[in-house]
């Protein structure tokens, strides 16, 4: 039996063994845990630079989208301009002309007044000339005064002034009379 004990029993080597395994054994938790936290730090340091370069990336496209809107406007402008050009050119020829006729002076300024539309035009500046009979829109006329009238009630009868729209916004709505309810 104490053959048995004795193998049952750990000498003083195999007590160091095990005492070690249990030791590295406790290490390899620690180190496991020390590991893990070193790639969560990672982890988050990675996520962190994302973040700071998607934040980046974020600003550049707003300062790129202001810039675009500011750029688009100026241009914008800078085209109607071009389109009136044109215009001032046949104005300026005509004043230059020092015996001009009625009739020249009357051809020039039908031929500017169709260049100047034609700019209008181009640009989506329409004019807004109701016929006569044609329902009354608040949304594009004015009415100045109310008439009686052998017409529907509430119809254009008369136009003062055109009115305008761009880009089918109202610039200036006409000016009509309007007939009157019977």
């Amino acid at each position: 039996m104490s053959d048995n004990t004795a193998s049952t029993t750990p000498s003083g080597e195999e007590h160091q063994a095990t005492a070690a395994d249990a030791a590295a054994q406790a290490l390899d938790p620690l180190a496991a845990a020390q590991a893990e936290i070193a790639a969560l730090q990672a982890k988050a340091s990675e996520l962190q630079d994302q973040y700071i370069r998607g934040q980046a990336e974020v600003q550049n496209a707003r300062r790129r989208a202001d810039e675009e809107v500011s750029k688009a406007r100026k241009f914008a402008l800078e085209s109607f301009a071009d389109s009136l050009l044109p215009v001032v050119d046949s104005l300026e020829a005509g004043l230059a002309v020092q015996n001009a006729t009625p009739e020249q002076i009357r051809e020039g300024a039908e031929a500017t007044l169709r260049q100047l539309i034609s700019a209008l035009d181009r640009n989506k500046v329409i004019a807004i000339n109701p016929a006569a009979g044609t329902k009354f829109d608040p949304a594009q006329h004015q009415a100045i005064s109310v008439v009686p009238a052998e017409q529907e009630a509430n119809t254009v009868v008369n136009v003062l002034q055109k009115g305008y729209l761009i880009a089918e916004r109202v610039l200036r709505p006409a000016l009509v009379t309007v007939a009157a309810p019977k």
